[in-house]
């Protein structure tokens, strides 16, 4: 489970629900934090976003709850592709997230592609961003299209 590990950390009483465990909330902030970690240790900072004036936009996430997560518990995000489109480089990403004994408490996915932020509209990523994507950790089942 070490592999590709882009997040890790303590369980916050803030982020609990009135049942006392983490919120649904919680799990999409913690993937959204590894995913932009594992952009940034890519290549992808948000300063590059920027220069470019292009950001990820999703379409789809979706949770799937293993396990209870509790307050004070600690968390580990694992980040990898499960695909790629090479004409558009839209995206998608599974996230699992593991308790502190190792244990597997929820797998979310996304799909996602670029937005030009002046210009509200999807777009194409630059050139010199193509060779970045090959240094994204890759999912076993891993599926790369170009159509």
């Amino acid at each position: 489970m070490e592999q590709n590990i882009y997040y890790e950390g303590q369980v916050l009483w803030a982020q609990l629900d009135p049942n006392m465990h983490l919120r649904h909330s919680a799990y999409a902030d913690f993937c959204a934090q590894a995913r932009s970690n594992m952009l940034t240790k890519a290549g992808l900072s948000l300063e590059e976003f920027a220069k470019y004036h292009i950001g990820p936009i999703l379409f789809r996430e979706e949770l799937v709850y293993h396990r209870e997560i509790g307050l004070d518990e600690r968390i580990t995000v694992k980040v990898e592709m499960t695909k790629l489109n090479l004409k558009n480089f839209r995206f998608s990403f599974r996230h699992e997230i593991y308790k502190e004994n190792g244990i597997k408490a929820a797998t979310v996915e996304i799909d996602g592609a670029w937005l030009d932020l002046h210009k509200r509209k999807l777009t194409i990523i630059p050139d010199e961003w193509h060779s970045i994507f090959n240094t994204i950790p890759k999912a076993d089942d891993y599926v790369e299209t170009t159509g």
